[in-house]
């Protein structure tokens, strides 16, 4: 059974390569042509070669002036054939990285549509292995396969139209003994196809352990998990090595067990071609049988390759399987036809009869009602886990709503596109993200086209230009991944004076303070009141302080708001707000 799905993921997998393909056609056609005639030609050299040995073979009857012939013939057909193998691996070469290219092009841009829950529930590292590692393992694969076997093939046909004319009766023994070579290679095959998968697997997990470990050295170091992570990478990494071993052993049965087949028809061949010899009835002559016995072993060669080059394929396959099903995977729902056209975004928020859960057996948000109106300032407060995020994600559509809506100025969030809803917002995280770039490519990282008197302000204004101007180079230092050197707080400013920059109708700030210290972040919130007046802001907070000039603070507990107010009448209350409140209070 397992056998069965193998061989249809193979053909299926195959099949989308050769869609791949179309666009190459006439590179592919072209490349055929040449390799036809080159083999053609190659084939042609033996009968050359055979003709000049009959006309030196008998004392006293060496014809000097046609065997000169046929030299300069070899020659001009050698040097033909070099140029035109030349030839074909130029076109092979294109046509194997331009697909290659177009398949990382098609698999970036669908991780661009993935939705959200997709990047949460996979690891990075698995995703990146997919794309980068086995991408280059399907493309050494179909290089081998336009190189060798499709010249392979040719040669065969080739070289057995050759014998045929020489000598049927033998050229009969050469073609019923060699497929031996290709049943080996197949049954081999088969069994290779689900090892070598298996080991893209665990090739995959062990990237993305490492990933997951360089990006959080830091953290494995405090806890003194080094023993631990080094156990877990040994057996990834041990799981790997069995793989790999047993895929290539039993790929590299292959190549000697055809290679044994060839060489019996090839003293098969040598044996009989001999006894015609001589018999004297001149059925074949010695400068016959020495051809003969060069097609002999042109014949049986490109089985040796093919059964090399099917192993190396279903590698190939095993990686390209694993590529495809990651472009297959379904992507978010597309956009309405007749999305919400509206250059005017006022900020008025309703959630009507919202529910929500990342999974469908731990409910999180059920039945939330809650409606902000334009140029409110929201905080949302409460312990870990209890769905403040959740409803960033909500108001962003990273996630969609299981029941209810969401409204913006009395409009379902889900007929506006994503893009003008989103760029509606702009967001400040806890986490931060810079790309690798100069620190003006990053505050300049929404509006590109910003010039340098806008960067400034806007670094003048989340009060990053004063650090920023220490640097060696100012604005124009370069960052590696993540921000290099630069501290956490540091990092968060250049966040926040990006979203400076461009101002949006609607402002979101998840925990966009935390890592910046208690001076700096008495001017950050007098920056974020200039920012957030008349613009409907939600402000995601631990630290209560920071959100008591909020107009309305809504407190969750397990996905539910269980109060909203501000700062005083909560405290009035004295409920669950008061108890937080009070509790950071003492601890100040």
């Amino acid at each position: 059974m397992k056998k069965k799905v193998h061989l249809k993921e193979s053909v299926k997998t195959f099949g989308t390569v050769l869609r791949y393909l179309k666009i190459y056609r006439i590179h592919f056609i072209v490349s055929l042509l040449f390799t036809a005639i080159s083999v053609a030609l190659t084939l042609y050299v033996p009968i050359l070669v055979g003709r000049a040995i009959d006309l030196a073979i008998a004392k006293g009857l060496v014809d000097l002036e046609k065997i000169g012939k046929i030299l300069l013939t070899i020659l001009i057909s050698i040097l033909i054939t070099g140029l035109l193998q030349w030839l074909v691996g130029v076109l092979n070469n294109r046509m194997t990285y331009g697909i290659v290219r177009n398949i990382r092009h098609r698999a970036f841009v669908r991780i661009q549509e993935f939705p959200v829950s997709y990047i949460d529930a996979h690891p990075t590292g698995e995703v990146v292995s997919k794309i980068i590692t086995d991408v280059d393992q399907f493309a050494d694969g179909l290089l081998l396969g336009f190189t060798q076997f499709f010249s392979g093939v040719i040669t065969i046909i080739g070289t057995l139209l050759f014998m045929l004319l020489i000598s049927p009766p033998v050229a009969l023994i050469v073609v019923l003994v060699t497929p031996l070579s290709l049943f080996v290679a197949a049954f081999i095959a088969k069994r290779t196809f689900s090892m070598f998968k298996l080991q893209s697997e665990f090739r995959a997990k062990q990237t993305s352990l490492i990933d997951e470990m360089i990006g959080g050295k830091k953290v494995v170091a405090a806890f003194g998990r080094e023993e631990e992570v080094q156990k877990e990478f040994d057996e990834i990494n041990e799981k790997l090595e069995n793989a790999s071993l047993r895929a290539t052993f039993f790929s590299s049965i292959t190549n000697p067990s055809t290679r044994f087949v060839n060489s019996f028809v090839y003293a098969l061949v040598a044996f009989v071609g001999a006894l015609l010899c001589l018999g004297g009835s001149g059925v074949m002559t010695v400068g016959m049988l020495s051809s003969f016995l060069s097609y002999a072993t042109q014949y049986t060669k490109p089985f040796n390759e093919i059964s090399g080059v099917v192993t190396e394929l279903q590698n190939a396959l095993a990686c390209a399987s694993r590529v495809f099903a990651l472009i297959e995977e379904p992507t978010q729902t597309p956009d309405k036809e007749n999305p919400v056209t509206t250059d005017e975004i006022k900020g008025n928020v309703e959630f009507s009869n919202v529910s929500f859960s990342y999974t469908s057996d731990r409910p999180l948000i059920e039945n939330f009602d809650f409606k902000s109106v334009e140029g409110q300032h929201v905080a949302i407060v409460g312990p870990t886990g209890c769905g403040k995020t959740t409803l960033i994600n909500l108001l962003m559509r990273f996630y969609d709503v299981d029941e209810g809506e969401i409204l913006l100025d009395g409009e379902n969030i889900q007929n506006y596109t994503r893009q003008k809803l989103r760029t509606s917002y702009g967001m400040v995280l806890q986490d931060t993200w810079l790309s690798e770039g100069t620190i003006r490519d990053n505050i300049a990282f929404g509006k590109p086209d910003a010039t340098e008197e806008e960067i400034v302000a806007a670094a003048k204004a989340a009060h990053a230009h004063s650090f920023i101007r220490r640097l060696p180079q100012g604005y124009d230092t370069p960052l590696s991944e993540d921000g290099g050197m630069l501290s956490q707080g540091q990092k968060q400013l250049l966040c926040i004076a990006r979203v400076m920059l461009c101002l949006p109708e609607m402002l979101i700030l998840d925990e966009a303070t935390s890592s910046i210290d208690t001076r700096t972040e008495i001017r950050i919130q007098k920056a974020f009141a200039t920012m957030m007046h008349g613009r409907t802001s939600f402000i995601v907070a631990h630290r209560l302080s920071t959100i008591k000039d909020a107009d309305v603070i809504l407190v969750m507990k397990d996905g539910n708001v269980i109060e909203q107010g501000n700062h005083d009448t909560l405290l009035q209350k004295n409920g669950f707000y008061a108890t937080l409140y009070q509790s950071q209070f003492v601890k100040e």
